[in-house]
């Protein structure tokens, strides 16, 4: 079984917000696979959709962002979902606008919802999807700023960046991290260096 989460926080005022990235994956997911997301169990919302001979199961924790480990640490532990099966999605403000990065384990950077989870798992050995939100200006609110919502011209960016997201997770169901990594981390750069010569 693999567990996939998006995280963010709940509640209309927060939809469409920098902080609310990985739910946007979950939900364009859970639309693209046909099922919905609305079962409430272990402080969160689930979905299962079956493909590639697996079962998965999409989560969007309705604790509010800092308290995110509660909800994916009781899925783990209730469904026994071994750490290398369980995905993170959500928004990074040390990669660029839009960026789409898969890793294989590491630290929380400066993300609370990823602080939590860490934290409760007692483990940062699981892969993760980080999507690129940039950085507020110097001197800017970091919390207004994640809180906020995108520019306009930033829309579009976000838009491929949540489908690349989809086709990342994808790719970890089917064939696991490293391809995954290989696929979505390489495509990417390539894409930006082709951007950059032409």
């Amino acid at each position: 079984m693999y567990l996939i989460a998006g995280l963010g926080n709940i509640g209309k005022e927060y939809d469409g917000t920098r902080h609310n990235i990985g739910f946007e994956v979950i939900d364009y997911l859970s639309e693209k696979k046909g099922i919905s997301v609305k079962k409430k169990e272990q402080n969160g919302l689930t979905g299962v959709y079956r493909e590639f001979g697996e079962k998965i199961l999409l989560a969007k924790p309705t604790t509010f962002m800092n308290n995110s480990g509660l909800c994916i640490a009781g899925l783990v532990n209730f469904y026994q979902v071994p750490l290398e099966n369980l995905l993170i999605i959500y928004d990074d403000i040390d990669l660029a606008i839009g960026d789409v990065r898969i890793r294989q384990r590491g630290s929380a950077g400066t993300h609370n919802g990823m602080r939590s989870i860490i934290q409760s798992l007692g483990s940062q050995d699981f892969p993760r999807i980080r999507i690129g939100t940039g950085r507020p200006k110097e001197g800017a609110d970091l919390v207004h700023f994640v809180l906020g919502h995108f520019a306009k011209s930033e829309i579009p960016l976000m838009e491929s960046a949540v489908m690349e997201a989809v086709k990342g997770i994808d790719y970890f169901v089917k064939d696991g991290v490293d391809l995954a990594m290989n696929q979505v981390n390489v495509r990417r750069k390539k894409e930006e260096t082709d951007h950059l010569e032409n």
